[in-house]
């Protein structure tokens, strides 16, 4: 025990090489816990998915540099990892579920114009759409754009004409 508070300090009184040693182990248990909790979790952008990517990123900073015990903050760190892939599978099991954690995606363009109740619903404005269209669908020719959608995680896609 004496060895391992040596190496890893006690409360906010750490040397470098202490803080190195709380930043190489806190390293490996977040590679553990992003493949526990899956790889949606940094694929996919979604709510839930920032969710876990921010409290991850706050909480282990603590356990770095000693602000918080750390073998708490690693065990929370975990349950938050389980608890992101048990959300990930309700929402892929379940359509209602998913929907009410992630919400839908929005239609901001249809029929040639413009949705003006979806676009301010979506906090964008026509030149925000038109530069994910182009992003997306290679043009800024809305005559060639059938339909222009916000999706679930923020993106703007767009279909082209047939």
């Amino acid at each position: 025990m004496e060895t391992f508070i040596k190496l890893f300090g006690e409360g906010k009184d750490l040397d470098t090489l202490q803080i190195c040693a709380r930043g190489f182990v806190v390293f490996i248990a977040d590679f553990v816990m992003i493949r526990i909790a899956g790889r949606r979790s940094f694929g996919l952008r979604r709510p839930l998915d920032n969710i876990m990517t921010i409290l991850l990123g706050a909480i282990l900073s603590r356990a770095v540099v000693g602000a918080s015990p750390f073998v708490p903050v690693m065990l929370v760190c975990l349950l938050i990892g389980i608890l992101h892939r048990l959300f990930g599978w309700l929402t892929a099991s379940y359509p209602a579920l998913a929907r009410f954690i992630e919400g839908e995606k929005i239609t901001l363009y249809s029929d040639g114009k413009f949705i003006n109740k979806n676009l301010r619903r979506a906090q964008a404005g026509r030149e925000d759409v038109m530069e994910g269209v182009r992003k997306g669908a290679l043009t800024d020719d809305l005559g060639k754009i059938d339909r222009i959608y916000m999706e679930r995680n923020g993106e703007i896609s767009a279909l082209r004409k047939q």
